[in-house]
């Protein structure tokens, strides 16, 4: 067997980093960002959310129980880039196919090992995401330097529809059928259209380029907006249908950039935060009920709270009265979005991942509460003495995550 080519890990600030070639050989570009999960790495790469974003895993031995055909999230690889420190050798579980590096290498995506991941991870926790390459064929750290810096930037980027699906499609209930819901594919995984069936819920899965007609053509009980890659501040498409919906009064639940862009059509702004969160292990308080979950994320941008108005009061909308439900536990960075009309439930927003795969389960009972919300059940907002109280923090230090 021959030995892997070297190969070379260039950030946009210079910083280098030397390994060998994993998956397949040649260069790529994207985003650096890091994943905390130490386990689920076939999800994370299959999930599209990490479309143009290179992977550094933090934990240090990936690749042990390879890949299986069971548990992707799409129909293919989605990161532009992997970055491991040890690979595994040999993959050890029963339900695996191929390895993660042939996986790698038989779908185009350009990968380096050996690397101080830890070393990597802190430097972008203290310098932010940014812009990186990888070559196996390229020495010169200079000039694969001046390519990283030519490479296309996340902030401004519009990315939905390079991932979604070309054709509508059902997902039918699994037994009777209780719900119609419009799910707009941003990046939806795989996992979301079985844990609304799960629950009676047949979900018409559109194009991201879908209208407002096309919506209203299936005839939905709700309207679902999934997660997605990219900048939300260059999305206005699905931010205008959102609006349209919302003032037809239909029924609304978002994940991950389906909170974003539920931000957006609220008028409040967004912003990027310094790496993200990326990970199955974040704290989150529902403020709704008091309780903390532990959450799956991977997001690198935010909605942004109006400046003045405290997290625990509401802004007034076009559409109703909009209220903070959510918040990251190490950053207070926002993570959820509900709103009102008349005290009345009628539409709601996660910055993370309930169907969460990989990850814990936790927020699985968010599909349940969509259920209450089409169902006519929407419940009355808590006495206001029996919510958690919350001591914002300054938006300076959202992406500081523990």
């Amino acid at each position: 067997m021959s030995l892997p080519a070297p190969a070379l890990l260039v950030l946009e600030d210079g910083r280098t980093f030397r390994g060998e070639a994993y998956g397949a050989e040649g260069e790529t570009f994207g985003e650096a960002v890091f994943a905390t999960g130490m386990t689920g790495y076939q999800e994370t790469l299959t999930d599209p959310s990490y479309h143009r974003q290179v992977v550094v895993m933090t934990a240090p031995h990936v690749g042990n129980t390879g890949m299986n055909d069971e548990d992707p999230e799409s129909s293919r690889i989605w990161v532009a880039g992997y970055v491991v420190r040890d690979p595994a050798r040999v993959s050890s579980s029963w339900r695996s196919r191929r390895s993660l590096a042939s996986a790698l290498s038989e779908q185009g995506v350009v990968g380096i090992s050996g690397v101080d991941t830890r070393a990597l991870t802190r430097h972008l926790r203290e310098r932010g995401a940014m812009r990186v390459g990888i070559s196996s064929v390229e020495t010169d750290p200079d000039a694969l330097l001046a390519r990283v810096r030519e490479s296309g930037e996340m902030t401004g980027a519009d990315l939905s529809a390079e991932v979604s699906t070309a054709e509508a499609y059902v997902v039918p209930s699994a037994g009777e059928l209780r719900f119609r819901v419009a799910a707009l594919d941003l990046g939806i995984k795989a996992n979301t259209p079985r844990m609304l069936a799960e629950r009676g819920i047949e979900t018409h899965v559109l194009p991201a380029t879908a209208t407002l007609d096309d919506v209203l053509a299936t005839t939905p009980d709700g309207l679902f907006f999934s997660n997605g890659p990219g900048d939300p501040a260059a999305t206005t498409a699905q931010v205008e249908l959102l609006r349209a919906a919302l003032e037809r009064g239909l029924p609304y639940f978002g994940i991950c950039f389906g909170n974003q862009l539920f931000g957006r059509a609220l008028g409040l702004g967004t912003y990027k935060l310094v790496y993200g969160h990326r990970g199955i292990n974040q704290p989150v308080l529902d403020r709704t009920t008091g309780k903390v979950e532990v959450t799956a994320h991977n997001h690198g941008f935010a909605v942004a709270w109006p400046d003045g108005v405290p997290i625990d009061e509401p802004v007034s909308t076009p559409y109703g009265e909009a209220t903070v439900s959510h918040l990251c536990l190490n950053d207070g960075v926002v993570e959820g979005l509900e709103l009102r009309r008349d005290d009345r439930l009628v539409a709601f927003s996660v910055q993370y991942h309930p169907e969460a795969a990989a990850g814990p389960h936790d927020a699985a009972y968010l599909f349940d509460r969509f259920c209450d919300l089409m169902g006519g059940l929407g419940s009355a907002r808590p006495p206001k003495e029996a919510r958690p109280s919350v001591v914002e923090r300054s938006r300076d230090h959202a992406g500081e995550d523990a």
